[in-house]
């Protein structure tokens, strides 16, 4: 087993403490490698260290993931910025992802957040408005899934 692989094990098993010191030894001999520099900076995250986390991100985003990861990358690099007050990194880093995964529910969710941090609050509700009436299962909401979506970006809007 690489050492890679006995981290991502070492974490599986919830021995963060672990697998983030073998991740930061793998990050240091290998600054050139996406996959571990992205590895390690989640392992920042689990720990609670987000803003030690937030040059690996960055580093791991801009020399290039598979797209599963970059997914990843871009989530936790901008629900990090959130979370250290930086909201508008966080929503432009988000609004990146977006852009090269439009679908990707979770990066419009903690986009949403971001929105709700900046005071755009019609957008942050339009939003999620959107994402219940598209993937609810709940019967009750898909009856009124139509009219969910009609009006999230009319919440302030009077029909008379």
């Amino acid at each position: 087993m690489g050492n890679l692989e006995m981290a991502l094990s070492l974490r599986g098993k919830k021995e963060f403490e672990k697998s983030n010191r073998l991740l930061m030894d793998l990050a240091k001999q290998n600054p050139m490698d996406a996959v571990i520099q992205y590895r390690c900076a989640w392992s920042l995250d689990i720990l609670g260290h987000e803003v030690k986390a937030v040059p690996y991100y960055e580093a791991a985003l801009k020399l290039g993931l598979p797209e599963e990861d970059a997914k990843g990358a871009y989530l936790g690099l901008g629900s990090t910025y959130r979370t250290i007050g930086e909201y508008e990194k966080s929503r432009q880093t988000l609004e990146s992802g977006l852009a090269k995964f439009p679908e990707d529910k979770a990066l419009l969710v903690f986009r949403a957040m971001a929105f709700y941090n900046l005071g755009i609050h019609d957008l942050a509700m339009e939003s999620l408005l959107k994402i219940i009436a598209e993937t609810s299962k709940d019967r009750e909401i898909q009856s009124y899934a139509k009219a969910i979506e009609f009006y999230s970006d009319k919440l302030d809007k009077v029909f008379t």
